[in-house]
């Protein structure tokens, strides 16, 4: 597969093929799998995941209000439910849909709703801080609380922590807290990357948080328009370099790849691939085998919109590493 014959493949399950029968089903209307599938599901970081999935799947229709009314005591349906209304809330949000705030509303009616009869799940309190990012002024109180270490702002620091509580290192709760900085009417920059170096470097090894500073590069990127300036050499700075080999040595070579986040070992290939470290790129690109996301390559391209562009800059990434 290492040649420029290669088509990769993008589906959001990536190599959880359980979820991916999940997938096809709710596309079609039909949630029995998906119970099926919450059910069997071990842990919560891969509960988080597959609700998330899930979730942006079932956004744009009426299944899972089918299963909660068919089966209106079950747990799974409104955790998967609140996801449904924050998904709507944020997308919402991102159209400046004039519905914005009454969904808004609901979705954060949701969250509290599901913390009450799911209080062991870290899942309601990672959906509150995604709607927190809606609140850019920080109106609210609980996002705006005192932060854990010095050169961090104010923010919804309560609610990362409930959901820590529950599942300590939880990917997605700091992926949405980062998103939170990004869009603070009041912060800067600077903010995002000591939060992603400051959660990185409290991480254990083998927690996907190594992989928060390559996120953060690759915004700031995007923000100037690298594309457009001959800025490569953003990719092969002294600091970039760390941060890539630091994410390969401290999360890649401990996780389990088949259960890793896609975005995640995207952002590492891309981050390894624009440093020249072509041969541990190519340990990336063999875990990723015919998957890949369209993020970040499409901002390495003239149009970030066109997913072509952003393919077939991947298929000559990948080419270049494992064919050198």
């Amino acid at each position: 597969m290492a040649g420029h014959g290669f088509k990769p493949v993008y589906h959001p399950a990536g190599h959880d093929h359980a979820l991916r029968n999940a997938v096809q089903e709710l596309r079609t209307g039909r949630w029995v799998s998906t119970a099926r599938l919450l059910d069997e599901t071990p842990g919560w970081a891969d509960w988080t995941r597959r609700t998330q999935v899930l979730a942006t799947v079932a956004a744009g229709g009426d299944v899972v209000q089918t299963w909660r009314t068919e089966e209106p005591d079950s747990v799974p349906a409104l955790v998967l439910h609140t996801r449904v209304a924050v998904e709507r809330a944020v997308r919402a949000h991102r159209g400046g849909h004039p519905r914005t705030r009454e969904l808004w509303q609901e979705a954060w009616t949701a969250c509290r709703r599901s913390a009450e009869s799911a209080p062991a799940d870290p899942v309601p309190w990672i959906c509150l801080l995604a709607l927190a990012a809606l609140d850019d002024r920080q109106r609210m109180p609980e996002h705006r609380q005192s932060p854990p270490a010095p050169l961090l702002p104010p923010g919804p620091w309560g609610l990362l922590a409930e959901a820590e509580r529950r599942d300590p290192q939880n990917r997605e709760a700091h992926h949405r807290l980062l998103q939170f900085l990004y869009v603070r009417r009041a912060g800067s920059f600077s903010e995002a990357v000591n939060y992603a170096q400051w959660a990185a470097g409290s991480a254990p090894t083998g927690s996907a948080l190594h992989a928060l500073p390559l996120y953060v590069r690759v915004e700031r990127y995007r923000r100037e328009r690298g594309h457009t300036h001959a800025l490569d050499l953003h990719w092969v700075a002294e600091d970039a370099v760390r941060d890539a080999q630091q994410a390969l040595r401290s999360w890649f070579l401990f996780c389990a790849t088949d259960e890793a986040s896609l975005l995640d070992l995207n952002h590492l290939a891309h981050a390894l691939f624009g440093a020249q470290r072509f041969a541990d790129a190519a340990r990336v690109f063999e875990a990723l085998g015919p998957y890949h996301t369209v993020l970040p390559w499409a901002y390495r391209t003239e149009h970030p919109d066109d997913r072509a562009l952003a393919t077939e800059f991947f298929v000559r990434a990948r080419a270049r590493c494992l064919d050198p």
